[in-house]
């Protein structure tokens, strides 16, 4: 690869890029001229090897602190395919059954009609938990046992297993829980010793307090009044609706505990995971074929598995967006056509990975053999891929000689 530098608006974006991914870098720098990112991380394998590695801006505009090539930060929802990559090994390894009854493994779990609930359901967001209706306390997130007890006593919205409905926080509670039980160890515990471990990569699940000088602060998205309301703005106003109990019955932690200590050490297996752009990639990138995956143990038919589609709506119960989920993954969603303000997250046919709140990314496509992190702490507007993360994915799949076809999947 070669040594790249530019100047941008908020500092200087530094790193490496290997020759025709040159439009990637472009786009990377263009997003802080043109549409306001702050500081970033972006990282591009191909067949394991790095293409792209770049990293820039401003970590902390406040302090004036720039973004440096070890700089992390909360990449939320992408913390959801770090979550079930636990599930699934323990899975492969015999420890927990995903088409077993969960309340096997968790007996409190089976109360108000959740018997027939399984890991599965919890990983492809059909489980019928997506909120909890009891007012919780502020700091809910940051208490396990809690959290866990208020989920296990809930009853389902729906039939486990019958209708698609985001599990924004309670997915990791749900799966985490499981693999808790499974492995006897914390959900953040098993992570790093069983995957980022091993893989070698900056994630966390639960930062270290030795880590917290590197953290870039998250600066929250805030909806402007000109701005068009989605359907899930608009279903988020309805009292006791889905996306109502999910906005204003979670706790503090995202109106600014996501910024403190006590925030960052809790293992919040939904939306907690701290990394930058090369840790999402790592992580992806042993997911992208056999060899990759060796040091994990995951076999062929378990990776196949990731991309596969077990759940699909025209309207998800929780985002009121057509959505597509594989076991524990956001799979490619082109909703440009069918939703106002148009929330997608485009990717190639076979590819799986996990956006975070405000545009954060991580995904494999074991087709192109490609694994991309993007990781930055200015969030944009939407539920999925916002211009600037959506930018990378199109330059990156163009400088593979991929096309988009007319349903807008990115093909060869």
């Amino acid at each position: 690869m070669t040594a790249f530098s530019a100047t941008v608006p908020t500092g200087t974006v530094q790193g490496h890029v290997a020759p025709g991914f040159e439009a990637v870098a472009d786009t990377f720098v263009a997003n802080f001229a043109e549409r306001g990112e702050v500081g970033a991380s972006l990282s591009v394998r191909v067949r394991g090897e790095p293409v792209v590695d770049l990293w820039g801006g401003s970590a902390d505009p406040q302090a004036g602190r720039a973004w440096q090539e070890d700089t992390v930060c909360t990449v939320f929802s992408c913390t959801k395919a770090a979550t079930a990559f636990c599930a699934h090994l323990l899975a492969e390894r015999g420890a927990l059954d995903r088409d077993a009854p969960a309340a096997d493994l968790w007996p409190e779990l089976a109360a108000n009609g959740k018997d027939g609930l399984t890991l599965r359901m919890m990983l492809d967001h059909t489980a019928g938990l997506p909120a909890l209706r009891e007012k919780l306390k502020p700091d809910c997130l940051l208490d396990w046992d809690y959290m866990c007890e208020k989920l296990a006593a809930e009853a389902p919205f729906w039939e486990p297993g019958t209708r698609s409905s985001y599990h924004a926080v309670t997915f990791g509670y749900l799966v985490g829980e499981m693999v808790r039980r499974a492995s006897g160890r914390s959900l953040g515990a098993y992570f790093a010793e069983e995957i980022a471990g091993p893989l070698g990569i900056d994630y966390w699940i639960g930062l270290p307090e030795a880590m917290e000088p590197r953290v870039a602060p998250i600066l929250l998205y805030r909806p402007g009044k000109d701005e068009p309301r989605t359907p899930f703005m608009v279903e988020a106003t309805k009292r006791g609706s889905v996306a109502n109990l999910f906005v204003f019955n979670h706790g503090d932690w995202m109106a600014g505990g996501v910024n403190t200590r006590a925030g960052r050490a809790a293992e919040i297996g939904a939306a907690g995971g701290i990394t930058n752009g090369r840790g999402l990639a790592g992580l992806f990138a042993a997911m992208t074929d056999e060899a990759a995956a060796r040091p994990l143990g995951f076999s062929p038919e378990t990776l196949a598995g990731f991309g596969q589609c077990s759940a699909a709506s025209h309207a998800d119960a929780t985002l009121h967006v057509p959505v597509r989920f594989g076991p524990g993954f956001m799979l490619s969603m082109d909703n440009r056509k069918r939703v106002a303000g148009g929330d997608s997250v485009i990717l190639g046919a076979r590819a799986f990975g996990h956006v975070g709140a405000g545009g954060s990314l991580g995904f494999a496509d074991p087709e192109a053999g490609l694994a991309f992190g993007y990781a930055m702490n200015r969030q944009g507007p939407g539920v999925f891929l916002n211009p600037r993360g959506q930018g990378l994915v199109d330059a990156t799949y163009r400088a593979l000689g991929y096309r988009t076809d007319a349903a807008g999947v990115w093909l060869r």
